[in-house]
């Protein structure tokens, strides 16, 4: 029963972006069809209210009802424009999963069990972890980042970006995006598969920046790179081998957590 959801197709991807970027899809016509007919309806009904009124009055109440059309156009436009940005911002989080996920994908002839979305428990909030992965070599951590190449700072290129053994070095700057948050994911695994299992087990940490010449001048606790280069740390950075019996154990107790994930 266990190794047949686990090898299922529906744990083949990510879908917690993707549904995100389904229900936005689900919802486009009525953002368009409220963005264009609310200010229509609005205006419609002031100028209704005008010509009730004598008629000195109408032609400010004309200027009310076109004054209010127009601030409800913008107004809509601007929700439309942020509801729109959000799913853009969705759907390249989902386009950057699944990259990594793709790539993950070849480590299961290896003998390597791959979760996606697994969901946690926080002190103040519940989270996710992008990937888990548990396999002959250990078990790994993923946490996924995708960000747009823009126009970068002179004397950077615009599609490397670096780990200095401090912070990410962007083209247009530095921030340490995704690294604490990747820690923290790694130690909740760390914890979570002890209390299950009793097994002692330190789960790699690796971000991964999908679409970005990636380099390290530092190895140090953690892991940045490509979406192409995370299975090679998956397997060859850290190893520490785990035996069919406890990859099963470990899996099992991933699987119950994912339970509630759905292709």
């Amino acid at each position: 029963m266990h190794s047949t959801r686990m090898s299922s197709r529906s744990w083949s991807l990510p879908v917690a972006y993707r549904r995100r970027v389904q229900k936005a899809d689900e919802n486009l016509f009525s953002w368009f069809f409220g963005g264009a007919f609310i200010p229509l309806v609005i205006a419609s009904l002031v100028l209704l209210l005008a010509m009730q009124l004598p008629k000195s009055l109408v032609l400010v109440g004309a200027a009310v009802a076109a004054v209010l059309f127009v601030a409800s156009t913008v107004c809509a436009m601007i929700m439309l424009l942020r509801f729109l940005n959000r799913r853009r911002n969705d759907l390249l989080g989902y386009l950057g999963e699944r990259a990594v996920a793709e790539h993950l994908e070849a480590l299961r002839e290896s003998g390597y069990r791959i979760f996606h979305d697994v969901p946690c428990e926080g002190r103040k909030t519940n989270f996710k972890i992008d990937h888990v992965v548990v396999g002959p070599t250990g078990v790994a951590a993923i946490e996924v980042k995708t960000r747009r190449k823009k126009k970068g700072r002179e004397g950077y290129e615009e599609h490397v970006v670096t780990y200095d053994g401090q912070q990410l070095v962007w083209p247009w700057g530095e921030d340490r995006c995704g690294i604490d948050q990747l820690l923290s994911e790694s130690d909740w695994l760390r914890k979570f598969i002890y209390n299950r299992t009793g097994l002692r087990v330190d789960p790699k940490p690796i971000l991964a920046l999908p679409g970005w010449w990636v380099t390290e001048h530092v190895v140090g606790a953690f892991r940045v790179a490509s979406h192409k280069m995370v299975p090679k740390i998956v397997c060859d950075w850290k190893p520490q081998p785990l035996t069919p019996e406890q990859i099963d154990l470990i899996s099992r107790q991933l699987d119950e957590r994912c339970r509630d994930v759905e292709d």
